[in-house]
Formats: structure tokens, sequence, C-alpha cells
């Protein structure tokens, strides 16, 4: 319980002072030079290019409430009140803020000084790299050279999207041992080793002599037993939310029948035609897409992979996005207007899918700054372990008595006691739109720590790669040696985390 008193807080600074277990960053190795001639992690380019405005929410909110403008727009009602201390379910300590930002300074200074023009955009690829072996780089280099630059992008992009659709928080207890290395493997990384094994196996295609691909037929023949052999799950190797996993997958199977977005043969590569021949699509000297054009594949072609149980409005699923007793409520507003989106997924899948494009076909993207920080409990974990946010002594109650309930079944985590709540608690929707408000504003004091200014600014994908979101996990692993856990548990399905 003294996990939420402040005075028993972990002491950030020191944590990354004394930590050198990672000079070199195994979640994110420093880059190769090149692959194939293939400069190795360029960074997302951000043309100036007017980017249509979003949806009009007095006309049509579930469109609204569906763009990538509404994340940002609809967390920051939550954020003001964080500022006035005016919240729900947690306090804020103001003076807490220089501090987490002098964390996470140190963490980027210790793995990356003075080279800070080197750290890769958050995305996908890093998981892969897991160990400090370029498994991608691998990949590619063991195709043969007729596979053309398009073609080996749509394989990655086919990878990148099952990948990430695994990369729910996996729990405490499983791993995966790779078959290639015989190294193990937890979390992120361990989903993202094993997924591309099971890539290269040929597990999600339904053609046995192109077993580099995903595709509809594949997907649809993959059976909840076949993915857990996959990924090595068994009664003594739980997966968090396997059942959850299994069905995005099956969804994503009967999504992919979408032509207009993947193409007669039903992969989601075929993004990339779809993606090359928009009409918002610049093609220069060389191609420039819109994030909103992205964003539109990614909300509108896969809006059938999430449960049927979200939250709705006129009948319409919204997907990651939840009501919030912090934001306006009726009568005063409309029924929308309650509603924090946050499509954390969907973002993963944006800010993973850039980096193989613009890598091997030097796509570029115009409106990268529409994207936020990722409202997950690594990112949010952050700001409970620096003390900057902490949970209300009633809500910290309700969520350590739900804890100490679910550490009665079978197989779930027993030690180290916090509070647990499900996706869908009001604790958790707040806690998410904290997060991607303080995450803005940490970027903006990142970079005056670090004297960073003009083109040489790290952008908010590059803070959370080699800052925010490792830091998070640092904290977690000193704070609760055992499980390594975040301050608060999520009972998730799988479909969100």
């Amino acid at each position: 319980m003294g996990l939420f008193n402040r005075k028993s807080k972990v002491d950030a600074a020191s944590v990354a002072s004394k930590d050198s277990r990672t000079t070199a960053n195994p979640q994110s190795p420093p880059p190769s030079k090149t692959t194939n001639g293939i400069s190795a992690f360029p960074s997302i380019s951000t043309p100036k290019i007017a980017i249509p405005p979003p949806p009009d929410p007095a006309r049509d909110p579930a469109a609204y409430l569906r763009s990538i403008h509404a994340v940002r727009e609809r967390s920051r009602l939550v954020h003001e009140k964080a500022k006035r201390n005016n919240l729900t379910h947690f306090d804020v300590d103001p003076t807490k803020f220089g501090e987490t930002a002098a964390y996470i300074v140190s963490i980027i200074k210790r793995d990356f000084a003075p080279e800070y023009n080197t750290i890769p955009p958050h995305g996908r690829w890093q998981h892969f790299d897991v160990g400090g072996r370029h498994r991608i780089d691998q990949l590619l280099t063991s195709w043969p050279s007729k596979i053309d630059a398009q073609e080996r992008t749509r394989r990655l992009l086919d990878l990148f999207v099952v990948s990430v659709l695994l990369d729910a928080g996996a729990g405490t207890r499983w791993s995966y041992r790779s078959k290639e290395s015989g190294k193990t493997y937890r979390r992120s990384e361990g989903l993202a080793v094993a997924s591309l094994e099971m890539f290269k196996a040929g597990y999600f295609s339904g053609d046995s002599t192109e077993p580099y691909q995903v595709n509809a037929s594949g997907l649809n023949r993959l059976s909840v037993g076949q993915l857990a052999i996959g990924l090595q799950v068994s009664e003594a190797n739980p997966l968090a939310g396997m059942e959850g996993r299994a069905s995005l997958l099956a969804n994503l199977g009967e999504a992919l029948q979408n032509t207009e977005y993947f193409g007669s043969t039903s992969r989601p590569g075929n993004m990339l035609d779809y993606l090359l021949s928009h009409p918002s699509t610049q093609a220069s000297s060389v191609p420039i897409i819109m994030i909103p054009t992205l964003w539109s594949v990614l909300i509108n072609g896969l809006a059938g992979i999430w449960p049927a149980s979200r939250t709705q409005v006129d009948g319409i699923s919204l997907g990651d996005a939840w009501p919030c007793s912090s934001m306006p409520s009726a009568p005063q507003a409309q029924p929308w207007e309650n509603i924090v989106p946050f499509h954390k997924l969907t973002q993963w899948l944006c800010y993973s899918l850039m980096g193989p494009m613009t890598r091997l076909l030097n796509v570029q993207f115009a409106g990268v700054d529409l994207l936020t920080g990722l409202p997950e409990y690594r990112n949010g974990g952050l700001l409970i372990d620096t003390g900057l946010i902490t949970l209300k002594p009633a809500d910290a109650k309700r969520g350590l008595d739900a804890y100490r309930n679910n550490a009665m079944v079978k197989g779930q985590p027993c030690m180290e006691v916090v509070p647990l709540f499900t996706t869908d608690d009001d604790v958790i929707v707040e806690w998410r739109a904290l997060t991607i408000g303080f995450l803005d504003d940490l970027h903006v004091e990142v970079n005056r720590l670090l004297k960073l200014e003009g083109s040489d600014k790290l952008s908010l994908a590059q803070m959370l790669e080699a800052g925010s979101w490792k830091g998070g996990r640092e904290l977690a692993e000193v704070s609760r040696p055992n499980t390594k856990q975040p301050p608060i548990m999520i009972l998730s399905d799988g479909t969100v985390f």
C-alpha cells in the first residue's frame, strides 16, 4: 500500500544512474549502418502539407471519435483538470514534474548521448532486434534479390500487423524460447520473436509455397490451439488474454476480405498499394503519405476486429474509446462528449508500419504530430512510480481488494500486491487520458533539458522509444522486482494493452 504514498516513491534519477545494465540498450540496440544498401532507422520526416480537418462532431460524432485528431483533443480536457488537481481518481503533485522529466533525460543520455539523432522512432521494429540481433535485417537478407522493394515492404507490413495485434500485455509468467537461438524472451520482445518465427514458419499464410505472408485464408484456418502451440502457451506458461488475441486474428482474417484496402489476395501488406495510389499521396522526389490516410485504412479497414461490446455511438462501435467521469456530462453536454478515444493499438500500428515503408521505400509522412504518446501501462506507470500522480485512497483500497480477490484464481499473480482494475474501469480511463497529456508536456521539457532546438529536437516518437516507455519499464523492474508489473494492474482481454 505504500506504493501510493509519495514518500515511498522510487528515486527515479538514482535508478537511472545506478542501472548500468543497458549501456547499449538491449531493447533498442544501436542501428546497423545498412542492410542491402538500405539505411537503418531514417528519421520519419514531417513535410509541411495541409492536413484535412477532423469530421465535425456535431454532425457525425462517431466519425470524429474514431479520428486521430480526437485522441489528443478529448484527452486534453482531462489533462486540464489535472493541472488544477481536480481529477476524480488521481492526485497530482506538480513538484514531481521536473523530476519525471529529468529521469527521462537521464535514461536518454545514458543510452544515446551525444548521438540523439540515432534514436529510432517508437515502433515494433526495435522489439524484433532484442538482444542486439537484427532479425528483420537478417530476414530481408534471406530473401532472393528477385523480391523487389515493394514486395519486401508488403511482407514486412504483413508481419508487423500480426505482431502488433498480438502485442498486448503478456503477463508476468509467460516466456518464449526462440527456436533459432535457444534464448528465452518475455513480454513485448518475446511476442515479437515468437510472431516472427511463426511468420517464417508459415503460420499465417494460406499458401504453403509462400510462407512469408499473412492472408485471410491463413488466418481463417488458424485455431486457438495452433496459436497456443506457436506461442508456446501451456498451463505452466500461461499467456494473459490468449483468447482475445486469437479472436483478434480471426477477426483480422474477416477484415482482410475488404479488397479496397487489402487487395484481391487479402493481405495486410496490400495497403501499401492503396496508400501509394491514394489521391492524397503526393509524389515528388519521394512519396508523401498523409497520416490521416494511413489512419483511415487502419481505423476503417480493421474496424471489424474489435469486440462488438465496445462503446458505441449511433450504433457504430468505436473500438478503444471509453466513457470517463472527468469528461463533460449531460444535460449540458451531448451524450458522446463523455467519451475519451485512445485507439492505442491503432496508433501502435501507425508508428510501427511507418518504419518499413520509410526504410525500404523512403516514403515520408505528413501529419505525424497528430499521433500521441501511447496510453499504456509503461508510459502511465512512469507517472505513478515517479510520484507525479497518485491514486486516491478510496480507489487504491478498491483496487487492492480486487487484486486480492483475483489472486484467489488459479494462475493469477499473488505477490507484490498492486491495485487491479478492468480495462473499462473509470480509474484506467482517467489514467490513460492523463498519460497522453503529460507525455506531451514531458516531450517539451525533455527537449529543453537536452538543449535540443529546431530540427535537432527529439520527436515525440523518439522520446517514447528512448525515454518514457523504457523508463517506465525500468522503474517497474526496480520497484517490483519479482513480477516487474506496473504500479496498477489491468485485467485485460488481450485486445487493448
